[in-house]
């Protein structure tokens, strides 16, 4: 079997944005148009192809990733839709890690929202080349010109309209392509019908100023054109495509496309422009990684099908009919039914025993798939979000995907005690779909602790195993996961001398704590020489002290940001042991945060609220009730911006009050942005 279609016709993007943007609806209308779905479904009737769970379809809202796959102008669109709320940031995350380009979709109405922030700077962090979508124009308040500015200031981005909006609001007709100089009308009862016509009298002006604007823009980033424009040459418009499509791939530019998915206007466009600007895998090239035997040296793979297979699995669900299911993206190389595979990072081999190709929760299944493909793998048994596939004899190592700590624990039981196996089962299946959700046993009250990233997150979990899992739980009130830290630098002392089975085992340090920077997690740092400590011993050290860090002496929470520091150690060459140093260097941690002033941490979250102005003084007063920092107003449209900093333990049931205090004006929106010393 033989590709059906070249590589740089596939193109493997993501569609991101704040929750109630249009991304949803924007992916039903590509489905449509491309020939997957015969009837467009609509989010707030439940019937969206890509919101299939349960949940999702009550609550109007995408809370898993969907993958979906169609066909454009003779090119293949992998297309993954991913959720707006934050506490379901990990699916973005990892959905990111694995795409080639993506579409930034923002309302013409709010402009850039908090959670369009998080996931722009998530598509930095991983270099997702980027085109925008304004949705929405035809709403009440949209302004495409205010949603370039907001861009701009909040992004840092450098939005480059290549439409500009034929009216806007109930007004809206249709669109001027910048590049071509032409307008696009959209018939009023069904926008999938449009006429392309001369650009109106009243727009002229405006078009030729934008245009303008645009050209220049794209010379910038290409010195040969800037030159023959600065000579006065026209920049036809192969070159002007060519030009931009080069800039978008580096990241200097952001084209901006405007329109209305609910009303079917702009998408088919918007599919062009995916395919124009945004890239193939051949554009992405190479994929680097680590050589096994020696993770300091780098590996790549080129996206070619006659290269050693490679993938990244990023994504792990439970499928009612299939079972377990691991997605993976195809870096280089080819994949067969049948073949085994290594997974690098345990060392363990899987078989691929079928491929399928998702189009949300339906099924095709492939004898064969090849580089730049995104594909699903039943029955993969050690595989985990993360992990790297590769033939055996050509490993190598992927970046893993990072994801945030959960921050917000809850108890779980059964109904009945006959139930607890069954939901030790599920809740273990449920981690392996999730890396931000974990659960674990209080050993002093036996109780299941569940822990995620938000109220919503838990909530979700505990209604997937009521009705996917057929485990009826009841959870307690939720709470926060505290950690530890130390504030000052202290140094202590440890030693482990005894003679075992015969053999004296010998080991003496002395380990110093300092705190370290914000997000830097547990950190060790040797000052010793290899005279003074052999490296062996050394890493022993590391392993000990590391270890008696884990938990703190204040509750016995986790402790987090300490630099753990090898200052001074005695070596006897006969009777030094390497399980003596470890010991030895776990006495010393631990006496030594006893002496730091150690102190517990509370995770504190950005909020921001959404306001008429009238209630603004009510908001900050309550916000400040609860410890909460304002940080700044600012002024939407007829709404204020309000931003605080606030513990997560002062947070729990906030949704209501807002209600109450603003008769259900006001909306909020929060993500977790550090920890900080406990408020009480």
């Amino acid at each position: 079997m033989s590709r059906t279609v070249a590589i740089d016709h596939v193109r493997n993007i993501g569609i991101m944005a704040h929750i109630d943007a249009g991304k949803t609806t924007t992916t039903e209308r590509i489905l449509y148009y491309t020939g997957v779905l015969h009837r467009m479904g609509e989010v707030h009737e439940g019937t969206a192809f890509t919101d299939y769970m349960e949940q999702e379809k009550e609550r109007g809202i995408t809370i898993t990733s969907a993958a979906v796959s169609c066909q454009w102008h003779d090119h293949v669109i992998n297309i993954i839709d991913t959720p707006g709320h934050v506490d379901f940031t990990a699916e973005v995350q990892r959905s990111l890690r694995v795409l080639d380009g993506s579409i930034a979709l923002f309302c013409a109405v709010a402009g850039v929202e908090p959670q369009s922030e998080t996931v722009w700077h998530q598509a930095n962090e991983y270099q997702v080349p980027r085109i925008a979508f304004v949705n929405k124009m035809d709403r009440p308040g949209a302004n495409f010109q205010r949603v370039l500015e907001m861009m701009k200031s909040r992004l840092g981005a450098r939005p480059v309209a290549i439409q500009i909006p034929w009216g806007s609001e109930a007004e809206f007709e249709g669109v001027v392509d910048l590049v071509r100089m032409q307008a696009i009308r959209f018939d009023q009862e069904d926008g999938s019908v449009f006429e392309i016509v001369a650009i109106p009298d009243e727009l002229v002006a405006e078009a030729k100023q934008a245009r303008e604007t645009m050209v220049e823009a794209i010379v910038e980033v290409d010195d040969s054109l800037l030159e023959r424009y600065l000579a006065g040459e026209q920049i036809n418009e192969a070159e002007l495509v060519r030009a931009l499509r080069h800039a978008t791939l580096h990241s200097h530019i952001n084209p901006v496309l405007c329109g209305s998915s609910l009303r079917n206007k702009g998408v088919q466009q918007l599919l062009d422009a995916v395919i124009a600007y945004l890239p193939s895998p051949l554009d992405v090239g190479h994929v680097h990684g680590h050589n096994v035997s020696n993770p300091d040296k780098e590996e790549t793979r080129p996206p070619a099908d006659d290269a050693p297979f490679s993938g990244l699995a990023f994504k792990v669900l439970t499928d009612p009919f299939v079972g377990r299911l691991t997605f993976v993206r195809i870096y280089s190389g080819t994949l067969k039914t049948g073949m085994q595979v290594l997974n690098v990072g345990q060392d363990k081999k899987e078989r691929v025993g079928k491929i399928l190709r998702m189009s949300a929760n339906k099924r095709e299944e492939l004898d064969e798939v090849f580089a730049g493909d995104i594909i699903a793998i039943p029955g993969l048994r050690f595989t985990r979000t993360g992990d790297t596939l590769a033939e055996a004899k050509h490993p190598i190592l992927l970046e893993p995907i990072q994801f945030a700590e959960p921050v917000i624990n809850q108890a779980i039981e059964v109904r009945t005690l006959a139930d607890q196996d069954r939901l030790l089962d599920a809740l273990q299946r449920l981690m392996d779909e999730d890396p931000t959700f974990r659960f674990f046993t209080d050993p002093e009250t036996g109780q299941i602790i569940i822990s995620g990233v938000g109220e919503l997150h838990l909530e979700i979990l505990a209604d997937r195993l009521n009705r996917e899992f057929n485990v009826p739980v009841k959870v307690g009130k939720p709470q926060v996961a505290f950690r530890e830290t130390v504030s000052s630098p202290a140094s202590g002392f440890g030693e482990f001398v005894r003679s075992i089975a015969g053999k004296n085992q010998f080991g003496q340090v002395t380990v110093e704590v300092r705190p370290n920077d914000a997000g830097k997690g547990l950190e060790f740092k040797n000052e010793l020489s290899e005279e003074a400590l052999p490296e062996p011993y050394a890493k022993s050290v590391m392993k000990g002290a590391l270890e008696a860090l884990k938990v703190g002496p204040v509750a016995g929470y986790p402790m987090i940001d300490i630099m753990a520091v090898l200052t001074d150690a005695a070596y006897n060459e006969e009777d030094a042991t390497e399980t003596a140093y470890a010991v030895a260097a776990s006495i010393a941690a631990r006496e030594a945060v006893r002496k730091a002033s150690p102190m517990l941490m509370e995770p504190v979250f950005e909020v921001d609220v959404v306001t008429p102005e009238e209630y603004v003084g009510d908001v900050i007063a309550d916000l400040s009730a609860r410890m909460g920092r304002i940080e700044g107003i600012q002024t939407r449209d007829i709404l204020q911006v309000v931003t605080a900093l606030v513990p997560l333990s002062k947070l729990f049931g906030y949704v209501t009050q807002l209600r109450s205090i603003t008769q259900g004006r006001a909306s909020y929106t929060m993500k977790f942005s550090r920890y900080e010393p406990a408020s009480r």
